[in-house]
């Protein structure tokens, strides 16, 4: 079951697996995967946290981090750079606020109590945040830092570099595959569209073979649609190297998703998600529900550019999970994002017993492949 991506990273089964739960990054782990800690609108506080206690958890085995720092957006000027959060701020229309704004009256969603307010770290990606992201994980032992939207910055890779640390990038296309090659990342993740989250157009099935031809002997996981053994085995014969899961892990017993997602994502089907631009501005892929449909609806302001978008959005966001939290109701807006695999999550499962079942179904698929 190991590939040569295994043995340079110490693992015993080819699962990556990308979670905002420290918990589950550490279940994984600990059960020959790779948990990936996703640190997206998380502060510094909360992050120290996560990686210490991850790192006393984790029993010594290998786990990375996956942070974000887009390669194209607005604000980033000549020399790139995501641009000062305030001066960001002062870019919102007022048009769009007032829409925000009637659509979560329209269903009933309260303003955030007194003294409660939406944190720096949720209101979208700047330098000052991602960068001091990663130099902090860069503290702790991991062995993967992933990025996606681009290749990440030079120093980033040199920095990791340094350290020992492989360097993974997400990418839907075989031209953006080269130029993360070009650029010095270690690690290239084909991520197909029927993933959750930033997706390109291109299917999984097609998009991993020619990303494989592309990049020669960097190795390449395969992401979309992936949550079973037979998938991954399905990934290995295409030439990928293991598996780069994330969707999967939203109805792990382990999660940090709060019940009502949770219930809403085990009762959708295949079809039950769609590739929006509501969440942050560029193509994602959700669930579908009032609020994608809402935001893509004719007579709708267009969503805004990325940061724009999520920096408009982001205490919208922050109300429709804490009365979704308080009141345990399922409000019409409350979206995750998440792949069409989401079809296949009926009931929530321990990661360690979902790691163990992937690992039966690989071996399975593997020995009656052999008996062809």
């Amino acid at each position: 079951m190991k590939t040569e991506l295994c043995r340079r990273l110490d693992l015993e089964v080819p699962v990556f697996a990308f979670t905002r739960s420290p918990e589950v990054v550490v279940e994984v782990s600990r059960a020959g995967g790779m948990g990936v800690l996703g640190v997206i609108a998380t502060d510094a506080h909360q992050l120290a946290e996560k990686l210490s206690w991850i790192d006393a958890h984790v029993g010594g085995r290998p786990w990375g981090v996956d942070v974000v720092m887009p390669a194209s957006h607005v604000g980033s000027g000549h020399g790139g750079g995501m641009g000062d959060a305030a001066a960001l701020e002062g870019m919102l229309p007022e048009p769009h606020r007032a829409f925000v704004n009637a659509l979560l009256e329209e269903h009933g969603v309260p303003p955030l109590p007194e003294g409660v307010r939406t944190h720096e770290a949720l209101k979208g990606w700047t330098d000052a945040v991602s960068r001091k992201q990663v130099d902090m994980c860069l503290e702790y032992p991991v062995r993967l830092v992933a990025n996606a939207l681009g290749p990440p910055p030079p120093e980033v890779i040199a920095d990791a570099h340094a350290q020992g640390v492989q360097v993974a990038a997400l990418v839907g296309s075989v031209r953006h595959a080269r130029k993360q090659v070009e650029a010095g990342v270690d690690i290239v993740v084909a991520q197909g569209t029927e993933a959750g989250g930033h997706t390109g157009e291109v299917s999984t099935f097609v998009l991993v073979p020619g990303v494989v031809s592309a990049v020669g002997d960097v190795p390449v996981l395969a992401a979309g649609g992936v949550g079973s053994g037979q998938q991954i085995a399905a990934a290995l014969a295409m030439g990928a190297q293991g598996v780069w899961t994330g969707s999967i892990w939203l109805t792990a017993a382990e999660s940090d998703v709060i019940a009502p997602i949770q219930q809403k994502l085990l009762r959708a089907g295949y079809r039950d998600t769609v590739r929006s631009r509501a969440i942050s501005g560029k193509p994602a892929r959700q669930l579908r529900t009032a609020w994608s449909e809402a935001w893509d609806a004719d007579e709708t302001p267009p969503p805004l550019p990325m940061p724009l978008q999520f920096m408009l959005t982001a205490e919208a966001v922050a109300r429709i999970y804490r009365h979704a939290t308080e009141t345990g109701e399922d409000n019409p807006l409350l979206t995750s994002p998440v792949g069409q695999i989401v079809g296949r999550m009926a009931e929530i499962e321990p990661t360690a017993d979902i790691m163990a079942r992937l690992r039966g179904e690989l071996a399975e698929a593997l020995a009656r492949l052999r008996t062809f």
